[in-house]
C-alpha cells in the first residue's frame, strides 16, 4: 500500500533546499511525495520559518491547515521555528513530530517510530552544533535550476536577527561533498546550480585547512557539463577580488551579485550590528561594474529599524539612488522576542515603515526598468524554465526574465541555454524573439 507523504516550505532558499533533502529521503523509502493541498497524505510535512512575525503567523497556519485536511495523518513540524519555539508548537492541535535544524537525516526513522496521537520531539541546543549536516537533495521538481546548500548557521548575531539562535554558529559542507553534489546534480540534467547558505559568505571558514566562498565557486565551475553557477547573497565586506575576478572572467559564473545592504545609512548599520559600512558596498559595487558593466546588483533593505529616523531614512535612500540596484527586497523591521532590537527606544509606527516600504518599492521598481531597457536590441542567452501563457519563458545569468511566442518546439527548449534577440522591455521582464 502507497503511503503519501506532503511537504510545504516556507521561509528561504535553504529551507527549499532542505525540503528537498527531506522528500528525497521519503522517496527511498517508498513513500508518494504528493501535492500539500492534496487531502488524504500520510504525513504533513511543515518546514517553518521563523525571521519574522509574518512568518511565525503563516507556519502555525499551515500546520492548522495541515491537520484540517487529514486529522488521522501524522503532522511533522520541523525548521526555524519548530527550533526556536518548541513549546509553542507542540501546543498546536494535532502535531505528532517537532524536529529543529538538526538531525533531519533521521526524519523518516522517526516519523514511523510515532504512532498514534504520541508526541516527539527533538530539538536539541543548536547553538552546541559545529558539524554540517549533509542532507542531499539532487531532484528539484518543476524547476529548471537547482539549489545546493553549502553552509548553514550564522555567527554574526545582528541585533534584529533571531537567525543564529534557529539555525546555530556557522559551518561549512566540505570541498569533496559539495562537488560529489554538484556532479550527481549535472547528471539529472540541470544546466544551473544556485549555491546557497544562511551566512554564504562565512563558507570555509570553519574548515580545516580554511576556505573560501570564491575558493569553492571556482572549484564548482569547473566540474564538466554544468552550465552556470550562481550566487545566492554575499555581505559586501566577504567578496573578495578573487570573487569579483571570477564573475568578470569566468563564463559559468553567473553576473548577478545579491549584496545584501539593510540600510543606507552608517549610524542605522551600527546599530543593526552590520560589519561593514555604506562605504564598502560602493567600493564592491565600484569593483564589479568597472569589470562587468552587465552585472546585476540586487539588494536587502530593511526598513523602519528602531531610531531610523525620516533622515536616516533619507540617507538610505539617496544611498540606493546613487547605487541604483536593478532590485531591492524591502522588509519592514519585525521585532523579534529576544533579540536586542526588539527593546531598542524610538521604535516606528506601522504607517510610518508602510510608507518608507512604498517609496522604496517604488524605487526598485524604476531602477529595474531602466536596467531592463539597455538589453533592448541586444542578443541575450536564456535559460528557458517553462511555457507560460503560449510564452517560453526563462531567465538570463543576469537574472532579467525573458519571454518569447511558444512555437511548436517550445517544450523541448526547456532546460536549455538559447540565444534570444531583445525587442522590448516592459510589465517587470524582456521581450523576445529566438535569432
Amino acid at each position: 500500500m502507497s503511503k503519501r507523504v506532503a511537504v510545504h516550505t516556507l521561509g528561504c532558499k535553504v529551507n527549499q533546499y532542505d525540503s528537498e533533502a527531506i522528500s528525497a529521503q521519503f522517496k527511498a523509502c517508498g513513500y508518494e511525495v504528493v501535492d500539500f493541498d492534496q487531502a488524504g497524505a500520510d504525513v504533513y510535512i511543515i518546514n517553518t520559518c521563523t525571521v519574522t512575525n509574518i512568518s511565525d503567523h503563516k507556519s502555525r497556519q499551515m500546520i492548522r491547515r495541515a491537520h484540517r485536511k487529514n486529522p488521522q495523518a501524522k503532522i511533522v513540524v520541523v525548521g526555524c521555528l519548530a527550533q526556536t519555539n518548541p513549546d509553542e508548537v507542540k501546543s498546536i492541535p494535532g502535531v505528532n513530530l517537532i524536529v529543529g535544524t538538526d538531525q533531519r537525516s533521521r526524519i523518516v526513522e522517526l516519523v514511523e517510530q510515532i504512532g498514534g496521537d504520541e508526541q516527539g520531539i527533538l530539538v536539541g541546543d543548536i547553538l552546541k552544533v559545529r558539524k554540517f549536516e549533509e542532507i542531499n537533495a539532487v531532484a528539484f521538481e518543476g524547476r529548471t535550476r537547482a539549489y545546493l546548500k553549502i553552509q548553514d548557521g550564522c555567527s554574526q548575531f545582528c541585533s534584529y536577527c533571531k537567525v543564529p539562535y534557529a539555525r546555530g554558529p556557522s559551518r561549512s559542507r566540505p570541498a569533496a561533498s559539495v562537488l560529489e553534489q554538484v556532479k550527481e546534480i549535472v547528471g539529472q540534467g540541470y544546466g544551473e546550480i544556485v549555491l546557497t547558505g544562511v551566512h554564504l559568505g562565512g563558507y570555509g571558514r570553519d574548515l580545516n585547512p580554511p576556505s573560501s566562498l570564491s575558493d569553492i565557486v571556482e572549484q564548482v565551475a569547473e566540474v564538466p557539463g554544468l552550465e552556470r553557477v550562481r550566487i545566492s547573497s554575499v555581505d559586501p565586506n566577504e567578496i573578495d577580488d578573487k570573487l569579483i575576478d571570477l564573475v568578470a572572467d569566468n563564463p559559468k559564473v553567473c553576473r548577478h551579485l545579491h549584496i545584501p545592504l539593510q540600510s543606507g545609512s552608517d549610524q542605522v548599520l551600527q546599530r543593526m550590528r552590520r560589519r561593514y559600512q555604506t562605504a564598502d558596498f560602493r567600493r564592491i559595487v565600484e569593483s564589479v561594474r568597472a569589470r562587468v558593466p552587465e552585472v546585476a546588483v540586487t539588494t536587502d533593505v530593511i526598513v523602519g529599524f528602531p531610531g531610523e529616523t525620516r533622515e536616516l531614512f533619507d540617507e538610505t535612500y539617496a544611498f540606493l539612488r546613487e547605487m541604483v540596484p536593478c532590485k531591492i527586497h524591502v522588509f519592514p523591521y519585525s521585532p523579534r522576542k529576544e533579540t536586542p532590537a526588539a527593546d531598542f527606544p524610538d521604535q516606528v509606527p506601522k504607517p510610518e515603515k508602510d510608507r518608507r516600504s512604498k517609496a522604496l518599492i517604488a524605487l526598485s521598481d524604476e531602477m529595474g526598468a531602466a536596467f531592463r531597457r539597455q538589453f533592448v536590441d541586444k542578443v541575450v542567452q536564456v535559460l528557458f524554465e517553462r511555457v507560460l501563457d503560449d510564452k517560453l519563458v526563462g531567465h538570463t545569468d543576469n537574472y532579467i526574465q525573458v519571454a518569447v511566442p511558444a512555437g511548436p518546439d517550445a517544450e523541448g527548449l526547456i532546460g536549455s541555454i538559447v540565444d534570444v534577440r531583445i525587442v522590448s522591455a516592459a510589465d517587470g521582464q524582456l521581450a523576445g524573439i529566438l535569432p
